[in-house]
This record gives structure tokens, C-alpha cells and sequence, in this order.
């Protein structure tokens, strides 16, 4: 006779689930059950507890066994040198503390040097030591800044891990197909396959890097599938045609002039007026020149030096820009983008007159004025103030167009008492001008501002100049920091700056530094501890600037 046993019994869920409502109500408001209330009853349930856990333990089965996951790929890379590695180990292990306002005090701030050491290794084409991985994951998921270089840096080995952890999830979201390498620009079949049954953030980066590769062969790819996109899926591929944007774009642009969605409209709308030479351009340059022309009857009188009339032998009077602006906004102008209804606080008439004006080829204004070049223009006066309304326009139309001419025109000079041309009214239109220029120019311009105004307003413009900053730049901002530190300045109100001094200073100024270290005589009307606080911000500045020069020199980057 064979003897056989009775599975033991698990505990139902039902039970388990009680007793865990139970600790959460507390035995005051329910004890489990068989148990009276009273002083017995967390001990009773803490019991029936135990002997549930135990049961659930004892009741499992075994499981069949998880397949074994497949190694990891191959990292062709250069290995990195010993000294760096141990170098970003210590950056990966230095993790921020709580915000305080107090001060930073002297050390350097490790976290702000990772994303430079990063870009330095990443130009250098190393790949990182595996046993960082997990750390310099870590790193990426707190900080959505570090993680295009982290993941670049980080190679196919970040993409295996991504996936056995569901917190470096965000890996795979990054890279298109989770990982998984594009299609060859001419492997047909696996281009489309990908853009009609990838993931949306797929189908975007497939478009994104077809587009820096083929141009053409990635606006075709999106005609075959626009007509049944989602307005919101339009727009996002649509802003994806910026990369590589010209003349053979203007057709399809054209066609989304009648999108359904506003916003793909108005888009479509300002890729083609980023093209001189297209239709669209070309109807808003009609409709722009008979909003502004040069007004002969009404010229600016000349003036003497002390800015009375002068005599009738000076020179002619100065020409003056008469602007008309549209009393309407008809439906071509809105098919072109023009967006009839104006924000609040703005006048309807002004909203349309910036929209043509920043709409049309730049190269209109030297025609229709007179064939005066951009600074000949910028400087003519502008009747019936419209002239900020008209300057602003054609900030943003030299931004849109890449156009170096007029920004410089509109800049004006970096020591003028405005500090900048008359079309720049706001700190953040010179720095979006200034990014037309190229990085030498860039960085002689916002000098020039530092060396006639100061540090105060010059925050927004260094953050466009490139990194390291030039000699003129560098010289600069150690200069005005030198001179707000003797003047006893309010020394917290340059902290922004002097962040901005230690990532992007060149390591080389270092040694100019040195004389700044020690604590200076304060002035009698200096802010009470000003002279410690700059001893030990130029003492952090120059301790990071040397921390930088080790960097890159462990990197094979002197």
C-alpha cells in the first residue's frame, strides 16, 4: 500500500490580505481573527503573522528555472587609462548635499566637473570600466542634463543592464528600438518596418538621425504615413526637419500650410520662412514692404552739438522709416501662419506687423530701403514709435535666418551706454543673437560688454559662448571679479558667475589667479565678511581650474 500525503493547505490570500489590513487599521480598530480586543491582540497578530509567513513560505513551489540571460555585448572601445578611471570613480562617488544657503567653501564641486569629464571622454572614444556602470547609471537617472553623454559614454553594456533593472529603465527609453542600432540608411526594409510599428519615441529618433544622414530620404519616409498621424505626432516630426532644412523641403512644407492643427500650421509656417528663397517668404516680403518704407517728407532735421536745429548749411536731414502697420489679417495671412488673435496686453495691429516683419527675407530691407546695408538701416530713426516694435521683429527674423550681418547690426556696440543695439531690448535677445555669430567673434562681443558694464547683466550672454572661453573672455571675467571684489561688492551676488568661471574658465588662467587668494582689506562700506568670501570662492576657482587641467591630462586631452 503506498502511502501518499495531502498537499499542505497555503494560506488564501483572502487571509494574508486581512492580517496586513489589520496592521495598517491597528488592533485598536481591528484584531485579527479569534482575538478579543485588548492589551494581547498586537502580539496575537504579530503571531498570526509569523505563522502565515511561514505557511506562504512552505506552500511555494519550486519554479522552473529562469533562463539564463545572454552575456553581455562587446565594448570595442579603448579602455581608459588607469589614472582616469580612477578619476570618474571619484566624481560617481561624490553625490550632492542637501541644499543649504550656506556658503560652498573651498573644494571644488565634483558633480559640475562629470558632465566635462564625460564630454573629454567621450571626443576621446574610451569606453568606461564595467564595474562603474552601475554608478555612473545612477548618476544619469538623477540628473536628465548628464544622461545624452552618460549613455554615449556608457556604450551597449548600459543597454543590457537597463534591461534586468527597471530603474535604469530610462536607458532604453533614450535609445531608439531600446537599444537596439538604427537601420543602415540603406536598409530599406528594416527602416520601414521600424517606422510603422516602432514606439513614437522610436519612430522620432529613426527620423531625427535619417535626417542628419539623408535628408531627403527621411521627409519621404514621413509623407508615407502623415496623412493618418496624430496632430500632436505632426508636429514633433515636423519640427524634425530642421535638421538639414532647404529648398527641396518647400513642397511638403507648403501642403502643411493647410494641416488641420494649428500649430503644425504655424510650424510649417517658420521652417518656410526660415528659407529666403520660398514662396511663403517671398508673400510676406509683399505684404512686409507695404508695412514700412522710407517716409522723404518727413526726414529727421539734423542736429548741432548741443542737439538744437542746426543751420541751414549742415548736411541733408536723416531719412526716417514710416511704418503702416496691417489694419486686417485676412485668411491668406493666416494660412501663412500669421496668428490672427493678438496675446493679451498687445495690439492687434503691432502682433501682425512683427509676425510679417519676422517672416520676411532680410534681405528685403536693403531693397526696399534704399539699398542701405543693415547698420545703415538699424541706425534710421523710426517715426511714431513703432521703432521697438520693428527692431524686435528683426531680431528675431536675423535669429530665424542664421543672418551674421544683421545681428551684428542689431548688437550694435558692445560698449554702447544701452549695451547693445536698439533692437535688443532684453539680455535674452543678445544672447540669441550672438549665437548667430561664430564662437571667436561671440566671445570678443560679450568681453567687450563685460569690460564697459560689468558682471551684473552678463550671465545670460556667457552662457552662449563656447567652452573653454577664449583668452579676451577668460581675461575679462577675471578682471571684472577682481574689481568687484576690491570695490567690497556684495560678494553672493557673483556666485552665478563665478559657477559659470570654474567649468568654463580655460585651466590655463589658473596661474593668473594666484594673486587673488589671499583675503583683501575690505572697504568701509564692503558687506560685512565680503573679503573671506572671495578668498575662498578664487581658492575653490583655482583648485578647480587645476582639477580640470589633471583631468584632461589624464584623459590624453593636455
Amino acid at each position: 500500500m503506498t502511502r501518499t500525503s495531502a498537499p499542505v493547505d497555503a494560506p488564501g490570500a483572502d487571509a494574508w490580505e486581512g492580517l496586513v489590513t489589520t496592521a495598517l487599521l491597528g488592533t485598536d480598530r481591528r484584531t485579527p481573527p479569534g482575538t478579543a480586543p485588548g492589551p494581547d491582540a498586537p502580539l496575537a497578530l504579530l503571531d498570526a503573522a509569523a505563522v502565515a509567513t511561514v505557511r506562504r513560505r512552505a506552500g511555494l513551489r519550486p519554479a522552473r528555472a529562469a533562463e539564463r540571460p545572454q552575456a553581455a555585448p562587446k565594448d570595442a572601445r579603448p579602455a581608459l587609462p588607469p589614472a582616469a578611471a580612477r578619476r570618474l570613480a571619484m566624481l560617481l562617488a561624490d553625490r550632492p548635499g542637501p541644499s543649504g544657503g550656506g556658503r560652498r567653501g573651498a573644494a571644488p564641486d565634483l558633480t559640475e566637473l562629470l558632465p566635462q569629464w564625460l564630454a573629454v571622454a567621450n571626443a576621446r572614444g574610451f569606453a568606461p570600466p564595467p564595474q562603474v556602470l552601475p554608478a555612473l547609471l545612477d548618476a544619469a537617472r538623477g540628473r536628465t542634463d548628464l544622461r545624452p553623454a552618460a549613455l554615449e559614454f556608457a556604450g551597449p553594456r548600459a543597454l543590457w543592464l537597463a534591461r534586468l533593472n527597471p530603474d535604469w529603465r530610462f536607458a532604453l527609453r533614450a535609445a531608439p528600438g531600446g537599444g537596439a542600432a538604427l537601420p543602415h540608411v540603406q536598409d530599406d526594409d528594416g527602416i520601414r518596418q521600424l517606422w510603422q510599428e516602432g514606439l513614437f519615441a522610436e519612430r522620432v529618433a529613426l527620423l531625427s538621425a535619417l535626417r542628419s544622414r539623408d535628408p531627403a530620404a527621411a521627409r519621404d519616409l514621413l509623407v508615407t504615413t502623415w496623412a493618418t498621424e496624430r496632430a500632436e505626432d505632426r508636429l514633433m516630426f515636423l519640427d524634425s526637419l530642421r535638421e538639414g532644412l532647404g529648398p527641396d523641403d518647400e513642397p511638403f512644407l507648403e501642403q502643411a500650410l493647410a494641416d488641420r492643427s494649428r500649430n503644425v500650421r504655424a510650424t510649417a509656417a517658420e521652417l518656410l520662412s526660415a528659407l529666403p528663397g520660398s514662396a511663403l517668404a517671398a508673400r510676406m516680403a509683399v505684404r512686409a514692404e507695404a508695412c514700412v518704407a522710407i517716409d522723404h517728407m518727413r526726414s529727421a532735421p539734423p542736429r548741432g552739438a548741443d542737439g538744437t536745429e542746426g543751420p541751414a548749411e549742415t548736411p541733408p536731414a536723416t531719412p526716417v522709416i514710416a511704418v503702416e502697420a496691417p489694419h486686417e489679417c485676412d485668411p491668406g495671412m493666416e494660412r501663412d501662419g500669421v496668428v490672427a488673435k493678438a496675446p493679451a496686453g498687445r495690439g492687434e495691429r503691432s502682433w501682425w506687423l512683427g509676425q510679417l516683419v519676422e517672416a520676411a527675407p532680410l534681405g528685403t530691407w536693403s531693397r526696399r530701403l534704399g539699398g542701405r546695408t543693415p547698420r545703415e538701416i538699424v541706425a534710421l530713426p523710426v517715426a511714431d514709435g513703432w521703432q521697438g516694435e520693428l527692431h524686435a521683429a528683426w531680431c528675431r527674423a536675423a535669429v530665424r535666418q542664421r543672418d551674421a550681418a544683421w545681428s551684428r547690426a542689431l548688437l550694435g556696440d558692445p560698449s554702447a551706454p544701452e549695451a547693445g543695439g536698439p533692437g535688443a531690448v532684453s539680455l535674452a535677445e543678445r544672447a540669441k543673437l550672438l549665437g548667430t555669430l561664430g564662437a571667436a567673434e561671440r566671445a570678443e562681443w560679450v568681453a567687450g560688454f563685460i569690460a564697459a558694464h560689468g558682471l551684473s547683466e552678463a550671465f545670460q550672454l556667457l552662457g552662449v559662448c563656447a567652452v573653454p572661453w577664449a583668452a579676451p573672455l577668460g581675461r575679462a571675467v577675471v578682471d571684472a571679479l577682481n574689481i568687484a571684489r576690491d570695490a567690497g561688492s556684495y560678494p553672493w551676488s557673483f556666485s552665478g558667475v563665478m559657477g559659470l568661471a570654474e567649468r568654463c574658465l580655460d585651466p590655463s588662467e589658473a596661474s593668473r589667479l594666484d594673486a587673488l587668494l589671499a583675503v583683501p582689506d575690505e572697504p568701509e562700506n564692503a558687506s560685512p565678511g565680503a573679503g573671506g568670501y572671495w578668498a575662498e570662492a578664487f581658492q575653490r576657482l583655482v583648485t578647480t581650474l587645476r582639477l580640470r587641467a589633471a583631468m584632461a591630462e589624464e584623459l590624453g586631452a593636455a
